[in-house]
């Protein structure tokens, strides 16, 4: 994997609406997990 690969803000907040969700299965909440860990941070204000 290329050091400057991101995951895009869309998928981002789709993953952590995932890891929210109590009824999310263990693997989509590790694929989850792994596309947040590569999201660029949130600027602050």
């Amino acid at each position: 994997m290329a050091k400057n690969e991101k995951t895009s803000p869309a998928m981002a907040a789709k993953a952590a609406k995932a890891l929210s969700n109590p009824n999310t299965s263990k693997l989509t909440k590790s694929l989850a997990g792994a596309l947040l860990t590569q999201a660029p941070d949130r600027k602050k204000k």
